[in-house]
């Protein structure tokens, strides 16, 4: 069983590996793009929203990067998943490996680009004079929750996209409504009162608001909304893995 797992967690840092080297192996300045480009974006959309909404929005700039590095993980990580299984169709059909694997090193090689733009974010924090608080060893609750909803995405997008590959283009499409539906650059009290509980059934949103409350506001995320977070995920994560399970050892035939 130990032989298993440290073979597993060679083949993880393998593929963690190998992602980091595809993706900036032609670029000259590797991975500071991933300090740079959340940066250069916070600093577009301030420029941009912070006027709009200067006087509803405490520190925008601190505000837009609670949501936006959340927003990114979860569509990196999941669009990652998804392509997993195609993309390493040379691996798979050539030799045995827990497909799964595929699925978990794309979010976990996310989860690393994640933890990065983590400290832009504490540096803005410490350049917009935002003050650091015990509340916000609480993020963790709502970010675990993340994760497991990922991991549950990741799995069910992966077998779909083996099947139907046009799932792709949907996803994209998909993202970009999800974006707009979490609240990302503008104020909850900008939306319709009648409309405010629809954002409240869209996990990612609920996900980035209990975010935000123990990053920037000091205060416990509502006890409603985590337990809501927590059944969507592990919901989504039974059914990932179930379905991956099923399909498992059909997938390389797809291929």
């Amino acid at each position: 069983m130990f032989d298993t797992l440290e073979e597993k967690r060679f083949l993880l840092k393998q593929l963690i590996k190998r992602d980091f080297t595809t993706k900036y192996k032609e670029s000259v300045l590797g991975i500071l793009w991933s300090f740079i480009n959340p940066l250069l974006i916070m600093i577009v959309f301030t420029v941009i929203f912070s006027v709009l909404f200067r006087r509803q929005i405490h520190n925008f700039p601190v505000y837009f990067l609670c949501g936006k590095i959340l927003y990114d993980f979860f569509v990196a990580a999941t669009r990652g998943a998804m392509n997993s299984i195609r993309g390493n169709r040379g691996i798979l059909t050539k030799i045995f490996v827990p497909r799964y694997m595929f699925a978990v090193g794309s979010i976990c090689y996310e989860f690393i680009n994640f933890l990065i733009t983590l400290v832009i974010l504490f540096g803005v924090m410490i350049a917009t004079g935002e003050p650091f608080h015990l509340m916000m060893l609480a993020s963790v609750i709502p970010f675990i929750l993340l994760i497991i909803m990922i991991i549950g995405v990741g799995l069910i997008l992966a077998v779909i996209n083996t099947y139907f590959s046009d799932i792709g283009h949907f996803y994209s499409v998909f993202t970009l409504i999800l974006m707009y539906a979490s609240a990302l650059f503008y104020p909850m009290e900008i939306v319709p009162a009648d409309i405010q509980i629809v954002f409240t059934l869209n996990p990612l949103y609920v996900a980035i608001s209990c975010f935000r409350d123990t990053m920037m506001f000091n205060v416990f995320p509502d006890i409603s909304l985590l337990l809501y977070l927590a059944i969507f995920s592990i919901m989504l994560f039974g059914v990932g893995f179930l379905l991956f399970r099923i399909h498992e050892k059909k997938l390389v035939l797809k291929l």
